[in-house]
């Protein structure tokens, strides 16, 4: 019998001095370090830091969506 999947959602801030694409990637790369099954995310907040009036690094709060695994 084939079950619906179930998610555990955890909430990730990512950080990168390029861009938001990378802040997203950093998140996403060291949580699969730890985090098996990842299968979605969601951009919720996006900040940044300004150094001398310039966009020093990027922000973003993601929440993330993993598979649990069945018994």
């Amino acid at each position: 019998m084939m079950s619906g999947h179930v998610y555990k959602v955890v909430e990730l801030v990512g950080s990168s001095p390029d861009t938001i694409e990378a802040a997203i990637g950093s998140a996403l790369s060291r949580a699969s370090d730890s985090v098996h099954a990842i299968r979605w995310f969601e951009v919720v907040n996006t900040r940044g830091h300004v150094v001398n009036g310039q966009v020093g690094h990027y922000q973003v709060t993601l929440k993330v969506g993993f598979t649990i695994d069945e018994t």
